[in-house]
């Protein structure tokens, strides 16, 4: 409560798919805020996966990979995706999970990757330095990684069949998904 954003919606994709995004931020290193377990149980009572929607998208934004990787194993079976964002590193760790739902702890930034998590490295060094602030935060302006999750789910349940880590263009190694 109180922070900007619906915090969940509900789409239809171009091939006509009901897609539920559930959006989330975790309390490690950020409180004050709602307990992002008992929100996304509360959405996710509204929804059955394979019946009223096709396709459940949870986003959770957090500092610790620990409390990403709890709400990944709370929803497995019940959501397609569990994301994680906030840290602007992409993690090596896209998995499904035994109850089919496909998981990666942070899809990483978009952004430039010659920076202080997408910001000129100027500012964000002279704050580590000295401590004091001596500027605004600018953006990076060099090349850009698009970085990010694929999945694919089943038609007829909604949990994921493949998850891959998707890294293209900038400073990182280019990730695709393998063909089907």
């Amino acid at each position: 409560r109180g922070t900007p954003g619906r915090g969940a919606g509900l789409f239809k994709s171009t091939r006509g798919k009901r897609v539920a995004v559930i959006h989330v931020m975790g309390r490690v290193f950020m409180d004050p805020l709602d307990d992002p377990f008992a929100t996304v149980a509360a959405e996710m009572a509204k929804l059955t996966l394979g019946a009223t929607v096709d396709f459940i998208l949870v986003d959770i934004h957090g500092e610790a990979t620990s409390e990403k990787m709890a709400m990944g194993h709370f929803v497995d079976g019940r959501a397609s995706l569990v994301v994680g964002s906030h840290s602007h590193v992409p993690t090596a760790d896209a998995q499904i999970f035994p109850g089919g739902t496909a998981y990666q702890t942070d899809a990483g930034m978009c952004g430039d990757y010659n920076s202080v998590i997408g910001m000129d490295k100027a500012e964000p060094l002279n704050r580590f330095l000295r401590k004091i602030p001596g500027g605004r935060f600018e953006p990076a302006s060099g090349e850009a990684t698009l970085c990010g999750v694929f999945v694919e789910s089943d038609d007829r349940t909604g949990l994921a069949r493949r998850v891959a880590q998707v890294r293209i263009g900038g400073r990182l190694g280019r990730t695709e998904p393998p063909p089907a």
